[in-house]
């Protein structure tokens, strides 16, 4: 019998130091996503055509408002870089929430049922 209960209290044991590496594994990886959405140039680009001509302005949120920067006319290559920029920080957005809703399961599961 008392062997019974070392055996699942070395299981517990094992179990808990794994969930606490991989909390601290999750804890790291939204540090970097964090970082990497940093480094990403804000906004968003939006073309305009006036009178037929066709201009770019650099959509940013500031203080609650929307505001658009005008950037002109841009070559192929500028367009290409902000292009993929939202793509980066649509990638890194998702993985973000999913690695915070990956903490928060961790963190309750190892703080388990405690009396109130």
């Amino acid at each position: 019998m008392v062997t019974d209960y070392r055996r699942k209290d070395l299981q517990m044991k094992v179990i808990k130091s794994v969930l606490k590496e991989e909390l601290a594994n999750s804890i790291a990886m939204k540090r970097d996503y964090e970082r990497e959405l940093a480094k990403l140039p804000k906004g968003s680009l939006v073309k305009k055509t006036i009178k037929g001509h066709e201009y770019y302005y650099l959509v940013v949120r500031e203080r609650g408002k929307v505001r658009f920067i005008y950037k002109g006319k841009l070559p192929e290559r500028q367009i290409r870089q902000y292009q993929s920029a939202k793509q980066y920080r649509a990638k890194y957005r998702k993985l973000l929430s999913e690695v915070k809703k990956q903490i928060k399961f961790l963190r309750s599961t190892l703080r388990g049922k405690k009396p109130v």
